[in-house]
């Protein structure tokens, strides 16, 4: 059934765009449907392995949608939509995706220092054609006196944004995303009053699991830190209350199909914030799970993930160091959170 562009469409953002079409899809399966009638969005959602409030969450037209692309391409075989509009959503989900990498950027990202303008070669610098140089008609003297100029006006642009000593480990990586295929770092957490949002209670989740009882507020306070510190002597770590590079791949636990507790509610908790789309965070490592991290690790290839739908130490690693910062206060922050404690 062809359709024409909805007035309300217009200067909607991507992810809303991409609910009110999935919507539609849902609302007019039942004349495409076997037997004239729609299905249920309990059962829509049982066939698309997720839970029926995170299906009602994609097809809510007054939010914008996060529907991943594995339930996008589900959601248009199961509901028999028009063949046409498969590619249109798809490509609303990559739109809304990089909407929402962007404000990411906007909010967690330093800019990078801008690259010295074309070379005397023609090239931008980094050996790829710029704009045509004139340099060849302009006298040597002059083009070495730019080339010094150059030279050092570089110098001191890259002394002034060089990452000094501790900066990167004083810092959650939540929005850093660094340059593609570059070495990743674990991100250093410590006690602070600030709520350390999806990091920090991806590190209480993996205390829990390892025996300890704290509360998953984000807050890293004396009893996170406790519990740090206790699990660092019984792994013979430098007891310094500080979550970095050590301690990292000590907490964290191998995980896959049909593991469940606090470590896959700490690996789903992540996943949901890297901005790919929404993961259902349940505690239970399932099928869709399996899917959502198999998309993850695809997207990062480039630094060396596999695939494999199974979280190893190098998948945690990227799933901590690419982390949306919140557009807003979360949603587990309610008055009843305890008062952060002030650090040492």
């Amino acid at each position: 059934m062809a359709h024409e562009p909805e007035v309300q469409d217009q200067g909607q953002r991507p992810g809303e765009r991409l609910a009110r079409l999935l919507r539609r899809w849902w609302e007019e399966a039942g004349s495409t449907a076997p037997g004239g009638t729609r299905p249920t969005q309990q059962a829509l959602a049982s066939k698309l392995g997720i839970d029926q409030t995170t299906l009602s969450r994609y097809l809510n037209p007054k939010h914008a949608s996060t529907a991943p692309p594995r339930v996008v391409e589900a959601l248009h075989a199961h509901l028999r939509a028009p063949a046409a509009e498969l590619e249109q959503a798809r490509e609303l989900y990559r739109a809304a995706l990089e909407e929402s990498n962007g404000q990411a950027a906007a909010v967690g990202n330093v800019p990078e220092p801008a690259e010295a303008a074309g070379t005397a070669d023609g090239t931008d610098g980094r050996g790829t054609p710029g704009r045509p140089g004139r340099s060849r008609w302009v006298l040597p003297a002059l083009v070495a006196a730019v080339t010094v100029l150059a030279f050092i006006a570089g110098a001191v642009v890259r002394d002034q944004y060089a990452p000094r000593p501790g900066t990167a480990a004083d810092s959650v990586a939540a929005g850093a995303v660094p340059v593609s295929g570059a070495p990743l770092e674990w991100p250093l957490l410590k006690k602070r009053k600030e709520d350390q949002f999806t990091p920090g209670r991806a590190l209480q989740h993996l205390l829990r699991a390892h025996g300890y009882e704290v509360r998953t507020d984000g807050f890293f306070g004396d009893e996170t830190q406790e519990a740090v510190m206790d699990f660092q002597r019984r792994n013979n770590l430098s007891s310094d209350g500080k979550v970095g590079k050590d301690t990292w791949p000590e907490l964290v636990i191998p995980l896959g199909r049909g593991a469940d507790g606090h470590a896959v509610l700490a690996l789903q908790e992540l996943l949901h914030n890297t901005g790919q789309g929404g993961t259902e965070v349940s505690g239970k490592f399932t099928a869709a799970t399996a899917e959502d991290l198999k998309y993850f690790q695809r997207h990062h290839s480039h630094h060396g993930l596999r695939p494999s739908g199974r979280a190893d130490v190098d998948t945690w690693l990227a799933l901590l160091v690419f982390q949306r910062p919140p557009s807003a206060a979360p949603t587990y922050q309610n008055p009843t959170s305890p008062p952060p404690s002030t650090p040492a």
